[in-house]
């Protein structure tokens, strides 16, 4: 009986491990995806990635002076017009300095109005000492005296009005200065980001994320990145069709705007470490038609443009 026992604990041994090793193997389900895949409707295609974007590109609106931010008149989703102001920065120097250059100002006119007036009255003297009738009375030295001396204060007259020509410039300067701190929208549209607040120091310099973003969102345009190793096959008005990202039954027509004709690196658009990114991209601009469709600014859209060749080519 006993050399049966290690055969017999063999076989349970090997029953257990093969049973165990079934109960724990993963099993695969057959699972749908959660939207249907986009399907091209042209008999030939170029499917490419598209980016949402407004008609006058997104416009990341800067500060031309650096200064802590007073006020921010706009908020999200707000449309503006040219020219309605965005945000202000704190103008108390720039205010201080204008009361300063302004009484320099003054104080150079003033200077003008004297020099004129010394001018006058040489010139007057000058006049009257050279009609008398009686020539011996006035010496040719100090004729000339007097001619030098109206010379002279013409001269300072001259000065004193450059002077008042450079204040009147300065007091110019400083309320320009005034007026550019009022950051103003540079054409009709909304306001996509704001990303600035009261308090914060605003820098004169390109920052990684615009202080204020601002475009024109009717209609929308789409960006579509077409790899370049089928950018031979866009033709220039090509038709195309854009679907909505996680519902491929919203699509619409696209309407052909431009090519970008400088073939730029890919960007990674969805941050998948298996996207590819070491290619180029020619950039087509389109025309998004529907205007019912639920988009945004910066979203994607699966595009298909349409490939095949006009009959008798």
């Amino acid at each position: 009986m006993k050399r049966f026992l290690l055969p017999i604990l063999g076989i349970l041994s090997a029953l257990w491990a093969g049973y165990s090793v079934a109960r724990t193997a993963p099993r695969r389900h057959s699972t749908n995806p959660p939207a249907a895949a986009p399907v091209s409707d042209f008999s030939a295609t170029v499917a490419a990635v598209g980016l949402i974007e407004a008609n006058s590109e997104n416009i990341a609106i800067g500060t031309p002076l650096s200064s802590v931010v007073s006020a921010v008149f706009v908020r999200v989703g707000q449309d503006v017009k040219e020219g309605d102001p965005l945000f202000e920065l704190d103008t108390r120097q720039l205010r201080a300095d204008l009361a300063v250059a302004r009484r320099s100002l003054e104080v150079a006119r003033s200077r003008v109005r004297v020099a004129n007036a010394t001018l006058a009255d040489l010139q007057n003297k000058l006049d009257r000492a050279l009609n008398l009738t009686d020539k011996r009375a006035l010496s040719e030295e100090e004729a000339a005296h007097r001619g030098l001396a109206v010379e002279t204060a013409r001269a300072q007259l001259t000065e004193a009005q450059a002077e008042a020509s450079q204040a009147e410039a300065q007091v110019h300067s400083v309320e320009t200065e005034i007026e550019r701190s009022t950051v103003r929208a540079p054409l009709e549209g909304e306001v996509l980001q704001v990303k600035l607040h009261v308090g914060e120091y605003a820098p004169a310099a390109v920052t990684a994320n615009p202080l204020i973003l601002l475009g024109g969102l009717r209609p929308l345009n789409v960006r579509v990145d077409v790899d370049e190793h089928e950018a031979w096959r866009v033709k220039a008005g090509a038709s195309a069709i854009a679907h909505l990202r996680g519902d491929s039954s919203l699509k619409t027509p696209l309407q052909f705007v431009r090519f970008e004709p400088y073939v730029v690196p890919k960007k990674s658009l969805t941050g998948d470490s298996t996207e590819r990114v070491d290619t180029r991209v020619l950039q087509v601009i389109y025309r998004i038609e529907r205007q019912d469709l639920p988009l945004f600014v910066g979203q994607q859209m699966d595009v298909f443009i349409d490939a095949s060749r006009p009959a008798g080519s």
